[in-house]
């Protein structure tokens, strides 16, 4: 008996190993495979994802704190999974007359799991004794080799991975418990308030960047630029000093230049050479998507998975950039020579030695993200010829010759006054013909010309500017900052970021955080700190990969956890009633405090803050002593980012704030009726 992960994956393990003659049979609706090979009658059956799940013995939502949780058919703990008692039902009657079993999983820690929890709780306790096919790929000859060297797993990888579901459960049980209990004995209607292990820590990064934006007051500077020309050749340069402070200092650079000759100073040149990519792990992947294609790294992990599935790609999630010679390169690329646009970056490579680039990232379960060699089966919808045409790409490109650009940096005198022309040219292109559009590379000619060379001063342009804050989070950055701070992992992370998105913390795509993540992480950070912060997080994770390779039990890191969530539990049960009221003015009125912009001038005691309506989604501005009888308040402009700047107008003591929109900001009093505005009426 054979345990995949997923019914595609059942299906071309069985026509791998029967050679095409399985034959597929239903049972109470579920699909399974059966076939002769070698004198052995073979059954294959997929568990369709978690077929068990970590859930508590109380069925009521208030009951925390949790710390007894056993696993149970995920049927029992989310309807979602309503098959899944058919399923169970159909493997436990097979195993019943099975002699030997394989878990054929995907080999990961979730994979693991899965099988281990069926081989445990469905076929009676099989879960020591039987064997561990390992693949990479769902190609026929991977599958084949696996299975012939198939043996006994240890245990390490499936019990790291089932500590890591009960310790997520109990972190994640609790806090949300705890918080969503507040909110509800505020008097606001139940609404599910989660917190997890990563996603708590995540969440802060995104708070505290947006922090630093409403924090930043932009400062103007002017950016300086001339324009030469000589015998119909044109071009322009900018001032050696990128930002001028003051306006005077700048137009008097333009005063000086007007009507002058600019000087060739120097001329440098240098010839670099460009590496090639090495081949994708499931971050790069993700991160290279979403630049090109926009696809959220949820979306482009779902993709190559059925990529994967359908047998085009080697398994997704992995950690490593390094390609090892036993997935025989040359096959490969002859394979791929067969789908005609690839055809003639195979032909380069297969002419000479065949060597791919290599990260520095390794995964001891599978190679870097590679295509296959094999023909689809199907037409690929466009998300997911993308995608494979992206990882086939970068596949060709790592092994490809460094590319050669030349830099040319060209230095201009007018008078007292140097300007800079940088740019660079591709002389020879290596493995970029094999990336094709989705290299980055810009070529920016420079004049060739030498020392002393002379151009006459078209004009120099003045343009004030105003410095940059730090961005926003993108579902991509934040991905990488993720794998910086090495919490949650390679197959988890996507989902975290979908989690905060789906929970209202965050929205857009430069993912804003909204007023409820304010008001989770800033409640969360005065009563349950630890939550927020990486170090617990990272500390588990380290000692959960530790464990791997480790024979004993996991029960002191369990014991660990417990403790910790205990001692942070206690902070918001005893501060329950004013949690629950921070909370519900989140989402009653979507006020967040990072958007206080000043005292108010009428009450003298209270803030204007930037709200947002929930019912009209506008935003103006008014006072938190509106309950009290403080009727101030005024529009803003609905389109821009309002930024907050420590100034108060001059003439009526309203906040002043910058308006980011369009190309240039602006400052604005948000005083609808200050006597400045209503003297420029006047005129």
């Amino acid at each position: 008996m054979v345990i995949c992960e997923k019914p595609d994956a059942a299906r071309r393990v069985a026509e791998a190993l029967s050679g095409g003659g399985a034959q597929s049979s239903t049972a109470d609706g579920v699909t399974v495979f059966r076939f002769t090979s070698r004198g052995e009658d073979f059954v294959v059956c997929s568990a369709q994802g978690h077929l068990y799940a970590i859930s508590d013995p109380f069925e009521e939502r208030a009951v925390y704190p949790v710390f007894d949780a056993e696993w149970y058919p995920s049927n029992l703990v989310e309807e979602k999974n309503g098959n899944a008692a058919r399923r169970i039902s159909v493997i436990r009657k097979l195993a019943g007359s099975a002699a030997r079993f394989v878990n054929a999983c995907d080999f990961d820690a979730e994979g693991e799991t899965i099988g281990f929890n069926v081989l445990r709780y469905a076929c009676g306790g099989k879960e020591t004794e039987a064997l561990r096919a390992k693949f990479s790929t769902l190609t026929r000859d991977d599958v084949v080799v696996a299975f012939r060297q198939a043996k006994p797993q240890a245990a390490g990888l499936a019990r790291v991975g089932r500590t890591r579901h009960l310790i997520d459960f109990v972190w994640g049980i609790n806090l949300s418990r705890a918080l969503s209990q507040s909110v509800l004995s505020s008097g606001h209607r139940y609404r599910t308030i989660s917190m997890g292990r990563v996603q708590g820590p995540t969440l802060a990064f995104l708070v505290e960047r947006e922090t630093e934006i409403h924090e930043f007051v932009p400062l103007p500077f002017w950016k300086v630029s001339g324009t030469f020309e000589r015998n119909g050749t044109q071009f322009t340069a900018g001032y050696s000093k990128e930002r001028v402070r003051f306006r005077t200092t700048a137009e008097r650079v333009r005063d000086d230049c007007r009507g002058k000759e600019g000087v060739v100073t120097s001329v440098v040149r240098s010839a670099i050479q460009v590496p090639p990519p090495p081949p994708f792990n499931t971050g790069d992947l993700q991160k290279e998507a979403y630049r090109i294609f926009g696809f959220s790294p949820s979306r482009t992990l779902q993709i190559a998975e059925r990529l994967y599935l359908n047998a085009l790609v080697s398994y997704p999630r992995t950690g490593s950039q390094h390609l090892p010679p036993s997935i025989n390169y040359s096959a490969i690329l002859q394979g791929l020579e067969g789908l005609g646009r690839y055809s003639k970056a195979v032909r380069n490579l297969l002419g000479g030695t065949l060597n791919s680039a290599q990260g520095a990232k390794v995964d001891l379960a599978h190679p870097a993200i590679h295509p296959t060699g094999e023909v689809p089966r199907r037409h690929l919808n466009p998300p997911e010829a993308a995608v494979f045409d992206l990882i086939t790409r970068r596949f060709l490109a790592a092994f490809g010759p460094p590319a050669r650009r030349e830099l040319v940096t060209m230095r201009l005198s007018v008078g007292e006054h140097e300007f800079v022309l940088s740019g660079g040219i591709t002389l020879y292109r290596g493995w970029i013909d094999s990336y094709g559009r989705y290299a980055s590379t810009r070529d920016v000619s420079v004049p060739n010309v030498t020392e002393g060379y002379r151009f006459r001063v078209v004009r120099v342009d003045v343009e004030e500017k105003f410095e940059r804050g730090p961005p926003r989070y993108n579902q991509s950055s934040l991905l990488e900052k993720m794998e910086r701070e090495n919490i949650g992992t390679k197959a988890t992370r996507a989902d975290v970021i979908s989690t905060l998105v789906e929970r209202g913390y965050v929205e857009g795509s430069s993912m804003r955080v909204t007023d409820l993540g304010f008001a989770v992480i800033e409640t969360m950070g005065k009563y349950a700190p630890a939550i927020v912060t990486t170090k617990l997080t990272r500390e588990i994770e380290e000692k959960l990969e530790d464990a791997e390779g480790e024979a004993r039990g996991d029960a002191e890191l369990v014991r660990e956890t417990v403790r910790s969530i205990a001692q942070q539990l206690v902070g918001l049960s005893a501060n329950e009633d004013i949690v629950g009221r921070e909370i519900d003015a989140a989402l009653a009125t979507t006020v967040a405090a990072s958007y206080v912009l000043g005292p108010c001038p009428v009450c003298k005691s209270g803030q204007l803050r930037m709200i947002r309506s929930r019912v009209t989604k506008k935003r103006f501005v008014g006072c938190s002593n509106y309950p009290s009888g403080c009727r101030a308040s005024a529009p803003l402009p609905q389109k821009g980012t309002i930024r907050t700047t420590p100034k108060v107008c001059p003439r009526c003591s309203w906040p002043v704030v910058y308006v980011m929109g369009g190309r240039t900001p602006w400052m604005l009093c948000v005083n609808p009726t200050c006597p400045a505005k209503c003297e420029r009426k006047k005129a």
